[in-house]
């Protein structure tokens, strides 16, 4: 009897996904338990339970609840970077691109200190009403840039991202180095971090996040249809050029989301995305309902971690996420490496 080695059938694929997405949602419930779990002041399982039960001592309740928002928008902000950046290597067929490619970080940044500078903008509420708007128009530029006269192309996007970013990040450094009390305050958006923050911060950029899902989640078949190449995308009846645009528009509007409600935060739409094509294959459509799972889920780890290494003090999440994230960059770099 001769045997055969192939790809295994479509039906034995489905059912692997499908446990697959089953331990990823698994593993985020898990997340958010130990989120709310967990914190730099020691609580116990009874204590939560108690909480939950309305039984608890009120000083364990104010400590438990503090912890809701933090998870909520770390979910959020897990989502946004991670579909974002699925997004971002999927456009411009860059392994390495990250959503701080579009100039979105610089962008929030430099509306924070201009608001704080010069219109006397202070807390976490009015941080993120600028910041949105910043990263929005920051990061609809380097769209523009990139995308306008004869010679548009994936280079030039990088080479506008990168332009806008190292303007207005001067920017940023003369002011915040002239005015001390501006520095103080942007110096602990810049880390990016999930506590500090409540649900109003969530509820103000909730919309765009939303826009920016629905949009990727729109866009998703025909995006699979570039890893073809512009000929057989075209060929196929696709819009080579107007899907890579609406790529990169959800992957604004949500790194806009993300950052504006939590901060630059590093390596996450890096990681996720490699993580993912290492589950599911190239498929995006698979890609984006594995980011919005995975993303999260890391996200929340990362914070966790963040909060009992240091106990009774904390480590910011931007900083966590920077340690976890830099393998999966060497890791990317190597595979290049061996493919070029």
């Amino acid at each position: 009897m001769s045997s055969t080695t192939g790809p295994p059938p479509s039906g034995v694929r489905v059912a692997r996904r499908i446990l697959l997405l089953i331990a990823a949602l698994a593993v985020l419930v898990l997340a958010v338990l130990t989120s709310i779990a967990f914190g730099s002041h020691p609580t116990s399982p009874s204590d939560v339970m108690d909480v939950l039960y309305g039984t608890a001592d009120p000083n364990i309740t104010t400590v438990v609840q503090s912890r809701y928002p933090r998870t909520a928008l770390g979910l959020l902000a897990g989502l946004c970077l991670a579909i974002a950046g699925t997004l971002m290597q999927g456009v411009t067929r860059n392994p390495l691109a990250d959503p701080g490619l579009l100039g979105i970080t610089a962008g929030a940044a430099a509306a924070i200190v201009t608001a704080t500078a010069f219109l006397g903008a202070s807390g976490q509420a009015g941080t993120v009403w600028w910041a949105l708007p910043g990263a929005l128009l920051a990061g609809l530029l380097v769209h523009a840039i990139g995308s306008a006269g004869s010679g548009a192309g994936l280079a030039r996007l990088v080479l506008a991202g990168a332009v806008v970013s190292a303007v207005l990040m001067a920017y940023v450094q003369a002011v915040t180095l002239s005015r001390p009390r501006v520095f103080d305050s942007y110096r602990y958006w810049v880390v990016g971090a999930l506590g500090g923050r409540n649900f109003d911060v969530l509820t103000s950029v909730l919309p765009l996040a939303a826009l920016g899902l629905a949009l990727a989640l729109l866009l998703a078949p025909g995006l699979n249809t570039l890893a073809l190449g512009d000929e057989s995308a075209s060929a196929l009846g696709a819009h080579p050029a107007l899907l890579r645009s609406g790529g990169l528009l959800a992957a604004i509007l949500l790194s806009t989301a993300a950052t504006a409600a939590v901060g630059p935060i590093a390596f996450v739409g890096l990681a996720v995305p490699h993580i993912v094509r290492a589950l599911v294959g190239v498929d995006v459509r698979l890609q984006i309902v594995f980011s919005a799972v995975v993303g999260p889920a890391l996200l929340l780890l990362a914070d966790v971690a963040g909060r009992i290494v240091l106990r009774p003090q904390e480590l910011m999440v931007g900083v966590v996420t920077a340690f976890v994230g830099a393998p999966a960059l060497l890791l990317a770099v190597r595979r290049m490496k061996g493919t070029a």
